[in-house]
């Protein structure tokens, strides 16, 4: 049987896999939007943490969007619960393929034959997850950024990806308030954060070779392009583990990359200044 990708959208919840910084603010969205979300994570810390997140957010998201409703959001303990009968599944676990990979192939073997399965994996193509699944036209990345803030979404296929799939979520994601745009061809960091890396990476080195400090590159970066934080601000709110992790898979790909930006980040990782999420990053976070 061809695939046919789903048509019932309205009424079927969408399941999100991992709980973490990205995962509870991609069920917020489609909570947004009035839809059924679940969440599901192996942490039962994490889990309830994710939920309460979205119970507490979303009133506000709501008010503030033209035509937005309240949905509903759910902790599932049990993976085969959580996306029994989703027309979504949005993956957002660590960056590691070796855990990706092997979820991908379980969940293509018990969700519904029409549900489409997405990667919001901020480095790795979908190609690269689908080595144990059987079909890979319902497969494509989905990447958010940081929404509510922050709500452009890169859609890109895994060279199988039914097109159907992609002209539909194109069509419905907006009413979920974010802003879908398509990759046209295979690219690492999709379009907005292939450009955000190169930002990145030269900030850090700016840094690392001893020109500045994090808190002057911040202030000038404002100063100069208007914007309300600066790119170690916007580093220590995303996780410097998480940053360090991408910088590393980007250099995999391109060796010529400086050892400057990912030796910096190192010292703060090893020292478990991550940023936000431990309370000191570049910057101290006491509250």
């Amino acid at each position: 049987m061809p695939y046919r990708p789903p048509r019932d959208t309205a009424d079927r919840p969408v399941t999100v896999i991992g709980g973490g910084t990205l995962g509870r603010r991609i069920a917020l969205m489609f909570a947004s939007g009035g839809a059924e979300v679940r969440i599901h994570d192996l942490s039962d810390e994490v889990r309830a943490a994710a939920v309460a997140y979205v119970e507490e957010t979303l009133p506000g998201v709501v008010a503030a969007r033209d035509g937005a409703s309240a949905g509903t959001v759910r902790g599932e303990t049990d993976l085969e619960a959580a996306v029994a009968g989703a027309w979504l599944v949005v993956e957002a676990i660590p960056e590691r393929l070796d855990l990706k990979t092997p979820l991908f192939g379980r969940l293509d073997a018990i969700v519904a034959a029409d549900t489409i399965l997405a990667t919001n994996s901020s480095s790795y193509a979908s190609r690269l997850v689908v080595g144990e699944v059987e079909h890979p036209e319902r497969v494509l990345n989905v990447h958010f950024y940081m929404p509510p803030q922050q709500n452009a979404v890169d859609l890109m296929s895994d060279g199988r990806t039914d097109p159907a799939v992609i002209d539909l979520l194109l069509e419905v994601l907006p009413r979920y308030g974010v802003h879908p745009f398509l990759a046209r061809r295979e690219s690492t960091g999709f379009i907005f954060n292939r450009i955000w890396a190169a930002i990145k990476r030269e900030a850090l080195a700016v840094v690392a070779d001893g020109v500045s400090t994090p808190e002057d590159v911040d202030a000038m970066w404002q100063v100069n392009s208007g914007a309300p934080a600066g790119p170690f601000r916007m580093m220590d709110q995303i996780g410097l583990d998480v940053v360090l992790d991408i910088e590393e898979h980007y250099a995999a790909e391109d060796p010529h990359l400086p050892e400057g930006p990912r030796r910096l980040l190192r010292e703060y990782v090893d020292a478990g200044h991550l940023g936000v999420k431990t309370g000191r990053g570049f910057y101290r976070y006491d509250d």
